[in-house]
């Protein structure tokens, strides 16, 4: 039998440092990754993503551990100095999203060695 917790702030064990339940529900990330993008592509720390593939040159693309409500969510991802990153013209979906980063300076693409994402949304 399933039980359920309701509660409106949560705190740690000393009563300080609080945090509102609709903050933790609605602003938290929803997954995240921290990923090596060079030679064998492998993730350092994750939340929510179930994998990574490796599509070609400095192309990703993550599939997430719990699908999105929708393809509207937020995705961050950065490289690090003198490289950017973005989605690919390919879509997002509710449980795959494909990234690419590329050099600043001339526009190719590259595999990066430190890929940061982030994914904000609600979850189906």
């Amino acid at each position: 039998m399933a039980s359920e917790l309701r509660v409106d702030t949560l705190k740690d064990s000393s009563g300080n440092n609080s945090v509102g339940m609709a903050y933790v529900a609605g602003g938290s990330a929803k997954a995240w990754i921290n990923f090596n993008g060079t030679g064998t592509i492998a993730s350092r720390d994750s939340f929510s993503v179930s994998s990574i593939s490796d599509n070609g040159t400095g192309s990703t693309t993550l599939t997430f551990s719990n699908a999105f409500n929708s393809a509207d969510y937020v995705l961050n991802y950065t490289t690090g100095y003198g490289a950017s990153a973005n989605f690919t013209g390919t879509a997002p979906t509710t449980t795959t999203a494909l990234i690419q980063g590329y050099r600043t300076d001339t526009g190719a693409s590259q595999d990066r060695t430190y890929n940061l994402v982030a994914l904000h949304g609600d979850l189906a």
